[in-house]
Parts: structure tokens; sequence; C-alpha cells
């Protein structure tokens, strides 16, 4: 009982440091880290920012370099159930004990430097990674795959000198803070390649990678792309190939023409062809770690690759009712989510339980997801951020031709009990437009004893 009430403590601290919001920059980050004694200068990274696909593209390569037998830690942002979600070591969350231990360590740390005038209130993203970067020194894994928060150059987590960058791709986001176009948004995206180090990317648009592709020559640092298999004979330097050959029910499988080896027949239990692209990013990726120093083979790809869990993503929660939830929280994981919804799921009507974060794009949001729907609810999780569902409704009378019912319901337990009534048997109830959301609905879902 002492130890929860410390841990819930600890959480509680955390959490009331966002109310300062979302400040980037490095200097807060790089004295915290000092006072640590930069404990981050002992580990190797694996650097993975992009707008869309950084967490699966995280899991699959953290899963892979598991599976060949090395001591691999994981980073990633936000988290589906418990707050332990966010920092793991070899697949196990950090036990709450030990991460009541490290509060305690940099408590007054932060409070000092927040006094500072010359530095400024630390936020709670620079406090997270700083805790995960403390942890993973303790643990001393022999990688770690560490996910980029927000943009790339004035991350927190861009203190780190990684072994391989990864930038899965780049469109629209945080415009206010990012900026307005997507040269722009790229360029902060770009921070995160370091000099000499190799940068792999899925990118395809021009713009990106034209900011991509200057970076690595000013950096002296090698670009890899990765390319739809039909397309190497047209990029064969430097570039690696997948080709999706057949989905299941429970995931897909794909070829992978890599730098060094072809592979086919490699299953990955993650639905979505936007997937395969992240899998064989993350492939690439940990190809060239191999490069220096580390060794992964064949058999244990297959294996990390058939291991991999990212829960969140086009996962099927519940059979009766048939309930699947997606964390697409912008235009393009929406367009995405759209397109294998009606390729992996079957069901008479689609009731889709939406909330969305105020600061999204909400009206594009909403011409890619609600044309799925034929009823909709309208919700917000437990955030001052999320967005008013009585203005989510107003933009949709404006959506052109759609007159199914919509029903506005604030209070997300009882949105998805509404859901779950208007659905038949033969019926989908699809829950999406946040993280937050589709976490808060997951921590839910165990009360409803009818779900199996």
């Amino acid at each position: 009982m002492v130890l929860e009430q410390k841990y819930l403590e600890s959480l509680e601290w955390i959490h009331s440091i966002g109310r300062f919001g979302i400040k980037p920059g490095l200097e807060r980050i790089y004295a915290l880290m000092e006072r640590l004694g930069n404990p981050h200068h002992h580990l190797k990274f694996l650097h993975i920012g992009g707008t869309n696909g950084k967490g699966s593209t995280a899991a699959v390569a953290a899963s892979v370099l598991q599976a060949a037998g090395y001591q691999t830690a994981l980073y990633t942002s936000p988290f589906l159930l418990s707050f332990t979600n966010r920092m793991a070591l070899n697949g196990q969350d950090i036990a709450p004990a030990e991460l009541v231990e490290i509060v305690a360590q940099i408590r007054p740390l932060v409070a000092e430097i927040s006094a500072d005038p010359r530095l400024g209130q630390m936020t709670e993203f620079e406090v997270v990674t700083a805790l995960a970067l403390t942890y993973f020194a303790r643990r001393k894994p022999d990688i770690v795959v560490f996910e980029v928060g927000l943009g790339g150059r004035l991350d927190a987590t861009n203190l780190v000198i990684p072994l391989v960058s990864v930038i899965t791709n780049v469109n629209l986001e945080h415009t206010a803070i990012l900026g307005n176009t997507v040269r722009e948004i790229a360029r902060e995206k770009a921070g995160i390649v370091k000099s000499g180090a190799p940068l792999v990317t899925a990118a395809e648009d021009e713009e990106t990678l034209a900011v991509l592709e200057k970076k690595c020559r000013d950096l002296e640092s090698p670009l890899y792309r990765v390319l739809p298999a039909n397309l190497l004979n047209s990029f064969p330097q430097n570039s690696v190939g997948y080709s999706r050959r057949k989905i299941t029910v429970t995931g897909q499988f794909f070829s992978y023409r890599g730098l060094n080896q072809k592979l086919d027949d490699l299953f990955l239990p993650l639905r979505g062809h936007y997937q395969v692209i992240n899998a064989a990013s993350a492939l690439a990726a940990v190809e060239l770690i191999c490069g220096q120093g580390f060794m992964v083979s064949e058999g244990a790809l297959r294996r990390g690759l058939a291991r991999t869990a990212w829960p969140g993503r086009l996962e099927q929660l519940s059979s009766d009712p048939f309930v699947i939830l997606d964390g697409a929280h912008n235009p393009a994981a929406a367009r995405q989510l759209a397109a294998a919804v009606s390729e992996y799921f079957q069901f008479k009507r689609l009731i889709l339980v939406l909330g969305i974060m105020a600061d999204k794009d909400i009206q594009e949001m909403l011409r890619e997801l609600i044309p799925l729907a034929d009823e909709v609810v309208l919700t917000r999780p437990s955030l001052s951020r999320a967005a008013d569902p009585v203005i989510l409704a107003g933009y949709i009378r404006q959506i052109p031709g759609f007159d199914k019912r919509v029903h506005v319901e604030s209070d997300l337990s009882r949105a998805l009990t509404l859901a779950l009534s208007l659905a038949s048997r033969d019926d989908a109830v699809l829950i999406t437009g946040s993280l937050y959301t589709i976490s808060e609905a997951k921590g839910l879902f165990k009360d409803y004893p009818a779900v199996k």
C-alpha cells in the first residue's frame, strides 16, 4: 500500500507538470541530464521520428533486436494503458518501485532548473524523457530504441547521438509549432540527423526528400530510402524494397529486399499496408546497425517480426460485439485507417466513436473518417486538449452528402455504452480519433461484461 501511494504521488507530480504545456527547446533537458551525470552518453540509440508510424517502426525494431538476443530498451509515447508502458526493457515495463526511486532522484533537480529564469519551467515530456534515460542507464541495455515526441530538432529526445536515425514520413501536423508547410515540418524532423549517422526514410514526396537529402549531404550522413520493390530498379543505390504478399485475419505476409539480404514470406502480426512500410523501415535500420557491431540472423529477424506487439493500431478489442480501435490522430493516419478497415473487416453497419484533440486538423480528419460510418457517436477523452464534441458535430453537418445519425455524448464511458447499444450482431464499432481516446476506451472496456 505504501508503494502504491508513492507510485500514485509520483505520477501526480509528473502529470502536474503537463499544465505548463509544450515548450520546444533543448536547454532544459541538457541542464537536467548534466546534473544527472549525462547517463545517455553511455548508451547506444536507434532514433525514430516522423509524422506517422514512429511507434510501430520502433516496436518492430525493438522486437527484432530482442529476438537476436540483445538487451533492448524501448521509449515511446503516449502510453496506452499504464504510464509505465512508455519505458520498457526487453518488453517489460519499468517497475513502479523503480519509477518511484528515479522520480525521487530527479524531482529536486527539476525544481532547481525550473526556478532558474535563464532556463524556465521544465515540461512533462522533458521530465519523462529524463526518467527514461536514467532508467535505461541503470539497466545498461545493448541498445535503446528511442521514439521522438514532437518534431525532432527541438524535441527533448534530440540530445542523443544515434547509430542510425529513421524518419518514417512527413505530413502536416502541429503546424502552430513545427511550421505551416511540409517543407518547414521536414526541416524540423530532419533535426534528428547526426553527422555521419545513416538516415532511413520511407518518405515519398519531393519536398520532404529534398530537405532530407540536403541535410544528409551537409552532415555527410548516408541516406537510405524505403521503396515499393517494383521501384528498386529505378533507385538501386542505398534503397531497400518491400512487397506485400498476403493478408490474413491476424496480420500479413510480405517480402523484403534489403541492403544485404532478400527475404520472402515474412509474417507481421500488424494490420494495414502502411505497417509493411514501417516494418521495412525498421529492418533497414537494423541492417545498418548490424554494420556497427550488432548481428541479427535471418531466424531472429523472422521471430522478431512475428512477435511484434503494438496495441491500439487496428486492434480488434472483441468479437461479440465486434469492436475495433485505432489511434489515428491526423488526416494521413485517418486516410490509412479508412483504407484498412474496408480491407480487413467485414460488417453490415459501422458505428464510429470519435474523440479528437483540439489542436489537430479536425475538418480534414472528419472528411476521411465520416464516410465510413452509418452512425457516429462524438465524445472526448478526459483531457483538456480534447475537442468539444459539439464543435465536431458542427463540422460534420458541413460535410456534403452525409445524412446519417450523429450522437453527442461528452462522457466517453457513456459514449461507449451508447455505441454498443446501437450495434447489432453483424455491425462493427470503431473507436478512433486519438491515442488518448483509445487509451481511455481500452481501460473502460473491461467494465463491459457482455464483451468477449
